[in-house]
């Protein structure tokens, strides 16, 4: 068995290939213009992904557990000549690989969707203006009982309020070239784990409406429509379709199916594996995080520090603005040059809420960004049916 098969990079796959055809680490370091010490730590690393999986014929492992599993214990059985005659391997899922791979398949699939047909843009828009509509923790297939928590909510009332929303904001929205859908996390209640309305970490028994697969259809419709009805209002469309911690892999096919399926029109998803998101619009810079990996306060730091970020905050002299969900009620802290918003949720309310007597508004902004001034107009809306 070859080590190439668990290389993760070109640059792995060509030490390691020279490295099994007998090449010295100094030959190799010297072929490929790298330091001696960077061939060591790329064979090193190799054996690391190697041996997770169960393969160090150095210590007689030799029987590797499938991509997306890693080895949990192995126990070995010598004879009297010290010769092994038995192995025992344990192993589980890795949860992160799965995701990686889940992902590939989900890219390799996506290919055979037919991409939307190029629709005309409005004649005239304002090129200066950006309209943001943000929805957060919508919760597709959540379940809510008007008697116990005061509001009715099922997958079809999520459908009609959904597309009434975007209704609305849209008509809200001044004459803005660019227009922003903001998905900020927690759009689709549960990630189907085996098909299953529990949450992806704790795996907490969830109040599902229906079938995962009918979520699926209802959440890739609406979201779909809601694009095409942007399309026909701004002259560009960008969609953000943010990680939440109860759709941590929904998100992902959610955000590819809507990238591959408006590919070449005037759509850019920001295709992101990282749960923190920023766009820049003329000398603006917005963020977006869920809330579920950092509080509200701490955002401004984050961005501000974070490499693939600093540039860009370095631009924003109209201001950074910074979005986020995840609590289900409003809040807005000012620090360090940043406004950092905690935004509603159009959802009912829970019966987890309910019980713990929690209760917020429930609503949906739509805010407009100048280029040079920053925030210059907002709209809050309610869920009407």
């Amino acid at each position: 068995m070859s080590l190439l098969q668990f290389c993760k990079t070109e640059r792995q796959k060509a030490v390691i290939s020279r490295v099994e055809k007998g090449a010295s680490q100094r030959d190799i370091a010297k072929e490929l213009g790298l330091a001696r010490s960077t061939v060591v730590s790329h064979v090193d690393t190799v054996k690391g992904y190697a041996a997770k999986q169960g393969y160090s014929p150095e210590h007689d492992y030799t029987h590797p557990v499938p991509d997306g599993f890693t080895v949990k214990g192995v126990s070995s059985y010598y004879g009297e000549d010290g010769k092994l005659v038995g192995q025992w391997v344990k192993s589980l899922s890795d949860k992160e690989r799965q995701l990686e791979l889940l992902v590939e398949r989900m890219e390799n699939s996506l290919d055979a969707v037919k991409p939307f047909k190029p629709t005309k843009p409005p004649k005239t828009t304002d090129d200066r203006l950006l309209s943001l509509l943000t929805i957060t923790d919508f919760h597709v297939g959540s379940a809510c009982w008007e008697a116990e928590t005061g509001d009715n909510f099922d997958t079809k009332i999520a459908a009609d309020i959904f597309l009434n929303a975007m209704h609305d904001m849209l008509a809200a929205c001044p004459n803005s070239k660019t227009g922003m859908l903001n998905i900020l996390g927690d759009f689709i209640h549960f990630d189907g784990i085996n098909l299953q309305p529990v949450t992806s970490g704790g795996g907490h028994v969830l109040d599902a409406d229906t079938r995962y697969t009918k979520i699926v259809d209802v959440s890739m419709s609406i979201v779909r429509e809601a694009v095409k009805m942007m399309l026909k209002r701004f002259e560009r469309v960008v969609v953000v379709v943010a990680e939440g911690n109860h759709d941590i892999s929904s998100s992902v096919w959610l955000r590819k199916y809507i990238k591959h399926l408006f590919e070449g029109s005037r759509v850019e998803v920001i295709d992101n594996p990282f749960p923190y998101y920023a766009y820049l619009h003329g000398n603006c810079m917005l963020g977006f995080h869920h809330g579920h990996k950092m509080k509200l306060a701490n955002l401004h730091k984050l961005f501000a520090s974070e490499p693939r970020f600093r540039e860009m905050w370095g631009q924003a002299s109209a201001g950074v603005y910074i979005h986020s969900g995840h609590l289900h009620h409003e809040r807005v802290v000012e620090d360090a040059g940043a406004i950092a918003e905690l935004h509603p949720s159009l959802t009912g309310r829970s019966s987890y809420e309910a019980r713990g007597g929690w209760y917020s508004m429930r609503g949906a902004k739509v805010i407009t960004y100048d280029k040079l001034e920053g925030e210059v107009h907002r709209t809050t809306i309610r869920p009407r049916l």
